[in-house]
């Protein structure tokens, strides 16, 4: 058996503490405070408390994973085990069962209670918010009754609305905003949870109390709505005649925020989309538009230079052909066109994710530090969405980055990778024979790939026993192995948390080349150690 605390390497850029693997308040209280106290080490960028354990991000430029990870444990073991918590208590309205809470006649039918029984069960104790993962602002509370306990959905839903109130297993949560779920709907709150439009958009913290309060009748608000579009208050240059299939402004991304579920986002590919920025002499991180097939049509309302990067997809104004990662001066009226020119789905000729970068840079609100759109959650670019057609872009005047010119190139992938990956926390967690069978076999990309995750289809990894732990810490990276035993990559847009053992870590460096891997594409995985990544 393991000795706890101990400190695992995720990855070349993150450590992961963990503590007993229990459901407890007081090893959880252990948790958030060991959070608080990372928080402070230098070199520490984020932490991100979960049931049992701290993910902690570093920064690779502040020192040695090595001597983080002795820092982690001296402060680890030197926590007190005592529970400990914000001292909020919030009150939760609730209106349970009908159409608010459609699950609640199963819950009563699997746990032989009348559905009166099982509101009073539910709002009779407080409840700690041990985590916040799965969805920005979405509550991990903890524990239930054990009358109440009941197994999730065999089929998640596709849609669950804002503010529903769950149960499965040993938790209860609320949904924060509309998303797939498969926990079981017994109420729902009008208490917004989350709100990207506020400064501030997350209710709950790690370590609050909340008590459900029944009441007899509620409004709700309605959908969202259709999107309209968006017009730059200054300096517009670009209108969206096309949007493209999905095209999003975005930066380096939101970092700071993992810890109350809402991931940092930014580009697929980093790389390409410093190479469009300093193409036109951007600073590196300035906001341009990402974007994939079908691509985007714009027709330019002023003279605005322009440059693309990353995927292969030929550009042209007004016909005329635009080299990659040239600065392209546009002038009023003119239309800039990108289009794939592969037969197969009309994917670019290599790559999956361009990028397109503004003189200046796009023009748009930063909520939380960044550009970043980051759609599930409905934060960053032009109203947290995608680019619909009349959205009007605006051009920033950021600070130049260095002179305009032609970038080095950057390698796309072909028919076939090499990613390079470490060890992930729970490689323990499979079969003898699992890592050998990932270093040794091809996967390869499906078409449900995206910007939250990749998944891929290969020989199954097998694991030594059940194949869910605790939900813990994730990064874009993280090779998490669900009980199909075919493993899925988590990308920029993806969960912060998650509870399917993770049995590697892709290379920080290596994770653009799979984000532009198209579908069909064959990886192959090879195991690396820290120690070489550092050049020991």
């Amino acid at each position: 058996m393991p000795e706890f605390p101990r400190v695992l390497p995720f990855g070349d850029r993150a450590l992961l503490v963990e503590f007993e693997d229990v459901l407890s308040p007081e090893v959880n209280g252990r948790v958030r405070a060991l959070a608080r106290r990372l928080a402070d080490v230098p070199g520490v960028i984020e932490t991100v408390p979960a049931f049992r354990s701290v993910l902690a991000v570093l920064d690779p430029r502040a020192g040695s994973q090595d001597t983080a990870a002795r820092t982690a444990l001296e402060l680890a073991r030197s926590i007190p085990a005592a529970p400990s918590g914000t001292a909020r208590v919030l009150d939760v309205p609730v209106v349970y069962g009908g159409d608010s809470g459609p699950d609640l006649p199963a819950v009563a039918g699997a746990t032989g209670l009348s559905p009166d029984e099982i509101v009073f069960i539910h709002g009779s104790r407080e409840y700690l918010v041990y985590m916040l993962g799965f969805a920005p602002g979405f509550p991990y509370l903890g524990t239930v009754d054990e009358r109440l306990r009941v197994p999730r959905l065999d089929v998640p839903r596709i849609r669950v609305p804002a503010g529903s109130v769950a149960v499965a297993d040993w938790l209860t949560g609320i949904y924060p905003s509309q998303t797939a779920g498969g926990w079981r709907l017994i109420g729902r709150t009008p208490l917004r949870t989350y709100d990207p439009a506020d400064p501030d958009p997350f209710l709950f913290q790690p370590g609050d109390r909340v008590r459900f309060v029944p009441i007899p009748h509620a409004e709700f608000e309605g959908d969202l709505g259709t999107a309209r579009p968006m017009r730059a208050a200054a300096r517009p240059v670009l209108e969206v005649l096309e949007p493209g299939l999905y095209t999003t402004v975005q930066d380096a991304g939101r970092p700071g925020y993992r810890s109350r579920g809402l991931p940092a986002s930014g580009a697929m590919d980093l790389l390409a989309l410093r190479n469009a920025n300093a193409a036109v002499g951007n600073h590196p991180n300035a906001a341009v538009l990402e974007l994939t097939t079908p691509e985007p049509v714009l027709l330019a309302l002023d003279q605005v230079t322009v440059a693309v990067a990353g995927a292969d997809l030929p550009a042209s104004v007004d016909g005329t052909p635009v080299s990659p990662e040239e600065p392209t001066p546009m002038a009023r009226g003119q239309t800039l066109e990108l289009r794939g020119q592969t037969p197969q789905f009309g994917l670019p000729r290599r790559g999956v994710w361009a990028y397109l970068a503004l003189e200046g840079g796009v023009d748009v609100p930063r909520p939380l530090g960044s550009a970043a759109t980051y759609v599930p959650g409905r934060l960053g670019g032009l109203a947290g969405r995608r680019l619909i057609a009349g959205d009007v872009l605006g051009r920033r005047s950021d600070p130049r980055g260095r002179p305009a010119g032609s970038p080095p190139a950057v390698a796309l992938p072909g028919d076939e990778v090499v990613i390079r990956f470490v060890p992930g926390p729970q490689a323990d967690w499979f079969t003898g024979d699992a890592m050998g069978v990932l270093t040794s076999s091809p996967y390869q990309v499906t078409v449900h790939a995206d910007r939250a995750g990749t998944r891929l289809a290969g020989p199954a990894l097998r694991h030594r026993g059940r194949a869910d732990i605790l939900s813990d810490g994730m990064l874009p990276g993280a090779i998490q192995v669900p009980g199909s035993g075919q493993p899925i990559v988590i990308m920029a847009d993806g969960p912060t948390t998650g509870g399917y053992p993770k049995i590697g870590v892709v290379v920080s460096e290596d994770l653009r080349l799979l984000a532009q891997a198209r579908p069909g594409t064959q990886i192959r995985f090879v195991e690396v150690s820290l120690s070489s990544l550092r050049g020991a």
